[in-house]
């Protein structure tokens, strides 16, 4: 006698799978649609470029100005400064700026942010994300310390 196993998983739990085949996606059902607001990714975004270690800053220079202006008012620093996304209903891409730290490799960062976020919203929002492009703004150069000089004498006496 021949046994026959059934799948768990009911018809109307199955996701609908795309055509052209990359297995799917689990935000279009046939119970209804899952849609994520553009905001939402971006946030995702951001928070996955944050991670990178060597990341200072997010923006060109006039989102920048614009930040620290909204900040000096008690406005919220968003997540989303430097991060614009572009979302349809399987597919995701973002445009990334970035204010580097002085002596960090940009070809590696740019490499690690782009995998992290890939990574991130592909977990998080079940987008597939076609391209992260990274723009990088600006180096954050490191302020001296003090204006004395190294050997601790004053300049003038």
């Amino acid at each position: 006698m021949t046994e026959t196993r059934t799948s768990s998983v009911t018809a109307e739990q199955a996701p609908v799978r795309p055509h052209g085949g990359q297995g799917g996606s689990s935000l279009m059902t046939e119970r209804g649609r899952t849609t994520i607001a553009d905001e939402v990714v971006a946030k995702v975004a951001g928070m996955a470029a944050r991670e990178i270690e060597g990341v200072h800053e997010f923006g060109a220079g006039g989102v920048r100005a614009f930040g620290a202006i909204k900040g000096a008012l008690g406005g919220e620093d968003g997540v989303t400064k430097g991060v614009s996304v572009e979302v349809g209903e399987r597919q995701a891409a973002a445009d990334i700026h970035l204010v580097v730290e002085y002596g960090v490799a940009i070809p590696d960062l740019a490499q690690a942010v782009r995998g992290n976020v890939i990574r991130a919203v592909e977990r998080m929002c079940g987008l597939e994300v076609t391209e992260v492009n990274i723009a990088v703004d600006d180096v954050h150069l490191p302020r001296q310390e003090s204006s004395a000089p190294a050997d601790g004498e004053p300049r003038v006496q």
